[in-house]
């Protein structure tokens, strides 16, 4: 099964903080779907939480009668995010889907589709969890991708990505579930890593795409992911 590399620790060996670098910028994207919104959860749960720097952020800047529950299948993320629990901040190494105890006001499940058998089942699981989702979806399929030979296939080593999504494939899995699309927006994941003056020079093609036609320029040249607020 491709996704034990989780449980058993190989996945760690890879990835070895377990993507704690884009947990701020999750995080502000996370606050600006509830703030836009106007979301007052009082829970939040978060399945896959890895290392839980999301929920972290989250806490330190919500509101203080805001309680966050973490839940991973893999013993070293949990072990990585043990180091950040207080009494309104939890994390448990358990399947959330099989947990009766479960339930929240906004349930977060941040790049996690791409690595579920089936992701229907899986959405159609953790549904009655929360009245509110809010997915983070990498956008792998563009033109760029496909025609860079071997780049699907190195995602697929790297990070365990079982499946790969466009903007439309991502939403219409929701609303093949039955999920209400209540808001998204694309957040430029490519531009915001690039640090040096070289990277973010090649990162101005996609830029002055995609301010003329974004949805174009996600489907030609990639480098976006997806944010979505859903019930």
């Amino acid at each position: 099964m491709p996704t034990n590399v989780f449980v058993t620790g190989e996945y760690l060996q890879k990835i070895a903080q377990w993507h704690v670098e884009d947990s701020s910028w999750k995080a502000k994207h996370v606050l600006e779907l509830i703030e836009r919104n106007r979301l007052s959860p009082r829970t939040i749960g978060d399945i896959g939480c890895g290392a839980g720097e999301v929920l972290r952020r989250l806490q330190l800047q919500m509101e203080p009668s805001c309680r966050f529950f973490g839940y991973d299948i893999a013993p070293a993320a949990i072990e990585l995010s043990r180091a950040h629990e207080n009494e309104r901040l939890k994390f448990y190494q358990a399947d959330m889907t099989q947990e009766p105890l479960a339930e929240f006001d906004l349930l977060l499940g941040l790049d996690v589709l791409e690595h579920q058998e089936n992701y229907f089942s899986f959405l159609r699981a953790i549904k009655p969890l929360a009245p509110y989702k809010i997915f983070h979806q990498v956008l792998d399929l563009s033109v760029y991708s496909v025609l860079d030979g071997d780049g699907l296939t190195k995602r697929r080593r790297l990070l365990e990505d079982l499946h790969f999504f466009t903007k439309d494939t991502a939403l219409q899995a929701l609303r093949d579930e039955n999920y209400e699309i209540l808001d998204w927006f694309y957040a430029p994941r490519s531009i915001y890593r690039a640090s040096k003056i070289k990277e973010k020079f090649r990162q101005l093609p996609r830029a002055l795409c995609f301010a003329i036609h974004k949805d174009f320029a996600v489907r030609l040249l990639g480098g976006y992911t997806l944010f979505v607020l859903a019930r």
